[in-house]
């Protein structure tokens, strides 16, 4: 990356590396996009010079925008179709027919760089570097960082930001890679020998931005409008089960899940004082055959994998067949969901299955299947997908096959079964295994063509079977399946959670994380489940207080951690979700977490009235995959790092016209409160699989003289989640503050005079106030469960 030196007017001065900018002096000609068709420019017709234009502009091998290098020795098939100022589509052409290319688009050198790669088919983690020989294979985000040397009289170097997306070109879908020459390189691929092309003219999306999550945010925009196959989070429906706690039954129990299974783990939430009001039945509870695990023989690893869907019914288990009046399975699937709702307050139960219905597909010639047409196929994967990590299930399902369904009778199956489940009283599905179509699509049309066609069979089931949008997306982060999600607002953002292997914990959050600057656009990213009692689990349980994500655990009935849930859950099942999807702050972009043996990772995100901040020490427990090989740094058993209320974006949000400039920011793990101005840093200290949460909150002036800032629940790890509004009355004589919210636990405010009084729902309340740190706390009872806060002056 070249460095720019702005001088003044009136003319820019930009200092060049001869050897590496020597294409500047070619005469080549070079191929643009206009209106939809190339020609063909010259030098000499092109006088327009690229350093006083903003928009995207190839010229002399050098791709650039806004006088910001993006590319250089960019080759001589590269297309650039500009959109607005700052974006283009950027493709190229070949002389030979293919369903698979391989292209060059230039060098990235010298400049910091984050991928978020697919590391398995089905999975994407975040990679850091500084050229293009660290850009991984299968990469669907590229962010570059672009610094410019501050001018006479400036003090700070500026900071921009370039972004390349692959998106859907077509029938063929497109990735990015780097090689050993810092080349930049995007595949596209059909995934069907029989469609072929020799050009990708808009296969990679370019845009320009000085801000990270606005340039985000207004590509996918762009993106939406240009594309017409996916819609945006914002715009969706969001599906009710986000705001309640929940249980899932998967590592509780895996496959063996059970009706009384799920009866004990309820009960003991319950009992607890953390309800679940919403359930996910995991695979186990359906009616499957696998022919590749005989009962009475040893198990065999990955065989799961293998079975095969045998009708749309729930299996014995949830279901009392004629011979077993005395059994202690339910009648049926109906039953038993009713009874669970009546006896434990669910609001929602969903079921899992599988998007071709199970792991293995259908059972072809079943008699609860053959409507459906399945026939047995064996998954080719893309080379891309084979440079990266095998993973079991797909390496299993490559040797068993898949019975798949008649794409013609993908939308009969869906309808089928969601129908059933409806009739059963279930809510909503959470759908699996969605990449998989990507390498089952030769003689179907190509992967785009299927996936579109799938996903939009799945996505009108739903929306004529349930009533809320009731869909959790899984192992789908590919960008097939992505930029054809129109309806669907939940998916899973990363791999599993693993409770056994200690050396995942933060692997899990920090790829949530940096996956959220992307998936969040499209979807709230689902942090997946977590056990309450485990090592981990505040590490867990606090990042899933900033993510602005569904909460959910996978406990083993009566193993759970109370401590932990009643920071996250409030006594009515609810939880404080926050506004957007919690992703890390700017100043993390471009560091690595896990591996670099000095970075905190921290997390931001708004609620109505304030901000949250989760700082968290992820070095040492563990290495991303694909570079275990490489040299961790090893980190001191703690770890310091800056905080500053100037960390949570769009903070204007929440801190409106009376606000003082200066922000209360407490600290969930030592109940401190500090008055901070909002750019003011201060350092947090954590040893490895610790953190912390900060509620930043904006001091306001009322009356003239009283500032004032609401915390929160001061008990919950999201405090400032508990808060809706905020509001003033005053005369000349008195100055009343309105608080509303919900919960119970202990309310907590900074306020630069102690009130005369406090009222709760009415109610004088007494209320203690800590004058060396100004923090007003008040106690809300459990019988308490929405407020009105009525302090007076």
């Amino acid at each position: 990356m070249i460095h720019t030196t702005v001088l003044p007017p009136p003319m820019p001065f930009l200092q060049l590396d001869s050897g590496r900018f020597s294409s500047f002096l070619s005469s080549k000609q070079r191929i643009l996009a206009h209106g939809g068709h190339r020609r063909l420019s010259s030098l000499q017709s092109s006088r327009h010079s690229m350093f006083l234009s903003t928009k995207p502009v190839l010229k002399d091998g050098t791709l650039s925008i806004n006088e910001k290098i993006a590319l250089t020795e960019v080759p001589d098939n590269v297309v650039v179709t500009p959109l607005t100022n700052s974006s283009a589509f950027v493709g190229a052409t070949s002389t030979e027919a293919s369903s698979r290319h391989v292209f060059k688009l230039g060098v990235i050198e010298d400049v910091r760089l984050l991928s978020l790669f697919r590391f398995k088919m089905w999975w994407m983690i975040p990679r850091v570097g500084d050229s293009g020989s660290d850009i991984p294979i299968e990469t669907q985000t590229l962010l570059l960082e672009v610094r410019e040397a501050p001018g006479f009289g400036a003090s700070n170097e500026t900071t921009s930001y370039i972004i390349f997306l692959p998106v859907l070109d077509g029938e063929f879908r497109s990735s990015l890679q780097g090689n050993s020459s810092n080349e930049l390189q995007f595949c596209v691929e059909s995934g069907d020998p029989a469609i072929v092309t020799s050009e990708s003219l808009k296969a990679v999306f370019v845009n320009y931005g000085n801000h990270p999550f606005d340039l985000i945010n207004e590509s996918m925009k762009i993106l939406e409008k240009q594309l017409g196959t996916f819609t945006l989070r914002e715009t969706k429906q969001m599906p009710g089960m986000l705001d309640w706690f929940g249980w899932c039954t998967w590592d509780a129990f895996y496959q063996e899940v059970n009706p009384q299974g799920i009866r004990d783990g309820l009960k003991s939430l319950s009992e607890g004082g953390t309800p679940a009001r919403f359930l996910i039945i995991d695979d186990g509870w359906q009616d499957t055959t696998n022919e590749f695990q005989k009962e009475g023989e040893p198990y065999v690893e990955g065989s799961q994998f293998g079975g095969r869907l045998g009708s749309i019914e729930e299996n014995n288990k949830f279901r009392r067949t004629a011979n077993e009046a005395q059994s202690e399975a339910p009648i049926g699937l109906k039953d038993f969901v009713s009874d669970i709702k009546r006896n434990f307050g669910l609001k929602f139960v969903y079921v899992w299955h599988a998007l071709l219905g199970y792991w293995g597909g259908l059972l072809p010639n079943a008699l609860g299947t053959k409507t459906y047409n399945p026939k047995l196929r064996y998954p080719i994967q893309s080379p891309g997908n084979l440079a990266n990590m095998r993973d079991l299930s797909m390496d299993c399902m490559e040797k068993y096959g898949i019975g798949t369904i008649d794409p013609a009778k993908i939308s009969q199956f869906y309808d089928d079964l969601h129908k059933y489940l409806v009739s059963q009283d279930v809510d909503g599905v959470k759908v699996d295994v969605q990449n998989i179509l990507e390498t089952i699509s030769n003689g179907l049309g190509g992967r785009v063509s299927l996936t579109r066609q799938f996903q939009q069979a799945l996505e009108e089931s739903i929306a004529a079977n349930f009533q809320d949008n009731s869909i959790i997306c899984c192992m789908g982060q590919s960008t097939d399946s992505i930029y054809h999600s129109k309806r669907s607002a939940i998916t899973r953002a990363s791999d599993d959670y693993y409770p056994s292997n200690p050396t995942t914990q933060t692997l899990h959050i920090a790829a949530v994380a940096f996956n959220s600057i992307f998936l969040g656009e499209v979807f709230v990213p689902d942090w997946d489940m977590f056990y309450s009692r485990h090592e981990a689990a505040e590490f867990h349980a606090a990042a899933r207080a900033v993510g602005g994500c569904g909460v959910y655990v996978s406990d083993k009935p009566g193993q759970h951690d109370f401590k932990v849930l009643k920071r996250l859950v409030l006594p009515d099942g609810s939880v404080l979700r926050a506004k957007f999807p919690g992703r890390p702050t700017s100043d993390c972009l471009f560091t690595d977490p896990v591996m670099d043996g000095k970075s905190l990772l921290k997390i931001w995100n708004l609620n109505k009235c304030t901000g949250v901040l989760g700082v968290f020490n992820c070095q040492g427990a563990g290495s991303w995959p694909l570079l275990e090989n490489n040299t961790r740094e090893d980190p001191s058993s703690e770890l310091s790092g800056p905080v500053s209320p100037a960390d949570i974006e769009y903070f204007e949000e929440v801190s409106g016209k009376l606000w003082t400039g200066d922000c209360a920011v407490f600290a969930f793990s030592t109940g401190s409160l500090l008055r901070l101005p909002k750019g003011e840093k201060f350092n947090v200290t954590l040893k490895v699989l610790q953190c912390d949460v900060f509620t930043v909150s904006p001091i306001k002036v009322y009356n003239q003289k009283i500032q004032f800032a609401a915390i929160g629940l001061m008990n919950m790890y999201n405090s400032g989640g508990a808060v809706d509004a905020i509001d003033f009355f005053s005369d000349s004589s008195s100055c009343e503050i309105h608080v509303k919210g919900r919960g119970a636990g202990e309310f907590g405010a900074y306020s630069s005079t102690k009130p005369k009084s406090c009222l709760v729902n009415s109610k004088v309340e007494g209320f203690e106030f800590r004058d060396e740190d100004n923090l007003l706390k008040i106690v809300l009872h459990h019988t308490t469960s929405s407020w009105d806060i009525v302090i007076c002056y």
